[in-house]
């Protein structure tokens, strides 16, 4: 897997926001075998690693979900916590293009299947205190096209208006959302009953803690 090619990127600023996307990060030939080995390859978590805690109740993620990273690595979200399983050859492949390209060692990814429009995720920030906040989120995103919706939180809590962003996210395509992005911005894929396809993404995060659960 090779980025050593001209890379087109897209530059999102505003107020307290900061955000590069590259539509042509891979090839269309290597990100559908990418995703056609994902689909072939890996399988998402079952039983209680697919819930997560709404306003103090446990509820069912509307999308599949599965965690790689270094040794001993874990990422804590809503009450729940998620082991990374061992990197296959094929994701650390992807690892090390996207850590070359971008300068910071990613060491977990956590993969979001949206089986149809109706999967999503909610409005949230990646804020968690074990991430490493200079490194920020880059996010890989294969199959189903679907718009990334960002809303500032004084906006969002109504104390002023800020102009959301939306991106749709093309296959193949590469965000890395950079700081203070994730302090200040809620992110979420909302439900497109009309995009019917599968949809993988791959959030790659530098984690600073180290947990053995």
């Amino acid at each position: 897997m090779s980025a050593e090619r001209e890379i087109r990127w897209v530059d999102f600023t505003g107020e307290q926001l900061q955000m590069r996307y590259s539509p042509n990060f891979l090839k269309k030939e290597v990100a559908d075998k990418l995703f056609d080995t994902l689909e072939n390859e890996v399988q998402y978590f079952s039983g209680d690693l697919t819930k997560i805690r709404v306003f103090g109740k446990w509820r069912d993620i509307p999308r599949q979900q599965v965690a790689f990273g270094d040794p001993g690595l874990s990422y804590k979200f809503s009450g729940l916590t998620l082991p990374a399983l061992s990197w296959p050859q094929f994701l650390s492949d992807l690892r090390d293009t996207v850590s070359n390209l971008l300068g910071y060692y990613y060491n977990f990814v956590l993969i979001n299947r949206y089986r149809n429009g109706n999967d999503h995720i909610g409005e949230h920030r990646d804020d968690e205190s074990e991430l490493d906040v200079e490194a920020g989120i880059a996010s890989v995103s294969l199959g189903q096209v679907r718009d990334f919706v960002m809303r500032h939180t004084d906006h969002r809590n109504r104390l002023r208006k800020v102009e959301p962003v939306k991106v749709a996210l093309d296959h193949g395509s590469l965000l890395h959302m950079q700081p203070p992005t994730n302090k200040f911005w809620f992110h979420s894929l909302p439900v497109r009953k009309s995009a019917n396809g599968v949809r993988i993404n791959l959030t790659f995060r530098k984690v600073n803690e180290i947990s053995i659960e």
